[in-house]
């Protein structure tokens, strides 16, 4: 029987100054809400709210933590209120805005500019929907990641890593802006400090290095997300896990079947960013920023049908499921 996630605070309840209209959304480490501070103006408050260690009734403020997780709650806490104390210390219109952040209620609160618009998740399952061979043009993918890379540069300048770059949490707004949002370094201090039973990453989209208690972060493993992503970006689904890859890596296979879609240069930025030693992958976000932007004329390797077909070959006995008629007419299929 799965745990009951605690309660999100009511409408109307007043904290820190700010009102609460209502919850916007919750996961696993937190609840973010609309709500509205002393003038009326709308902002976005996150609270910290760890499902895995608290528990709170309807109607109620104040989380319940067990005893034996009060050591681990109040590590992440601490782990929470440094992340909006060093993102209130950037101001970058590709990295969300911490206005505020405060403790109440026995947790922390970080309060954030309120955005209108989709994350770019919702935009390739809409994109996807639409069953073209590009999901999104090369040129969309290029400026998209231009815009975010040049957020990601400046909180790594500040010492920062985001640790959960996904299209989730990449927002595009109304006004056409890609916003980082959502860093995880509360979750990621309680995935190496707790004993959980499943590893709380998005499959796909963390790298090698986070499923390991004793290696290195730095800049290339936001870097392998934002390859995952591009990659997203380009084949409509998550790429394979980590995990996976280690034991059979059929990254290189699956980006094959985009040749000819995309330049070839695009698909090897992908290749470079979400290459499993963490040491071989771009190790600055300058470097990665300099070959994504790099002029010229893009390459398009044309695959011929016997290759189309030695792909989708593969691709049966990596899925049994699909059927070797189907797989046949995929491949003969004009790109």
């Amino acid at each position: 029987m799965s745990k009951i996630k605690p309660a999100p605070l009511p409408p109307h309840t007043v904290i820190g100054g700010y009102r609460v209209v209502r919850r916007l959304a919750s996961g696993g480490f937190g609840v973010v809400y609309l709500a509205l501070d002393a003038e009326g103006k709308q902002v976005a408050i996150k609270e910290y709210l760890p499902s895995s260690l608290v528990a709170r009734a309807p109607g109620e403020c104040l989380p319940q933590v067990p005893p034996e997780k009060l050591s681990l709650y109040r590590l992440g806490l601490k782990s929470f209120f440094e992340e909006g104390r060093s993102l209130a210390q950037i101001a970058h219109p590709a990295v969300v805005s911490v206005l505020n952040f405060f403790r109440e209620n026995e947790t922390v609160y970080m309060v954030m500019n309120y955005l209108e618009g989709a994350t770019l998740q919702d935009f390739i399952v809409t994109a996807r929907d639409l069953k073209q061979a590009k999901i999104f043009r090369e040129s969309t993918i290029r400026s998209l990641f231009d815009e975010v890379l040049r957020g990601l540069r400046v909180v790594h300048q500040h010492k920062m890593l985001h640790l959960d770059i996904k299209p989730a949490n990449i927002f595009i707004t109304d006004d056409d802006r890609a916003v980082l949002i959502d860093f995880g370094a509360a979750r990621e201090v309680l995935s190496k400090e707790g004993n959980f039973i499943r590893p709380m990453y998005t499959p796909g989209f963390a790298a090698p290095e986070m499923y390991r208690r004793d290696s290195g972060m730095g800049p290339w493993t936001d870097i392998y997300a934002i390859g995952a992503c591009i990659y997203a970006c380009m084949h409509g689904y998550p790429p394979p896990e980590a995990p996976q890859r280690a034991e059979k890596d059929r990254l290189t296979q699956a980006l094959a079947k985009l040749r000819g879609v995309y330049s070839d240069s695009l698909i090897e930025v992908v290749e470079w960013c979400m290459t499993l030693d963490p040491g071989s992958r771009p190790q600055s976000v300058f470097a990665l920023q300099k070959e994504l932007g790099r002029e010229g004329e893009r390459r398009y390797t044309k695959l011929s049908v016997s290759e189309k077909m030695r792909l989708q070959l593969d691709s049966i006995l990596s899925d049994p499921k699909k059927s070797l008629a189907s797989s046949a007419r995929d491949a003969a299929k004009p790109r």
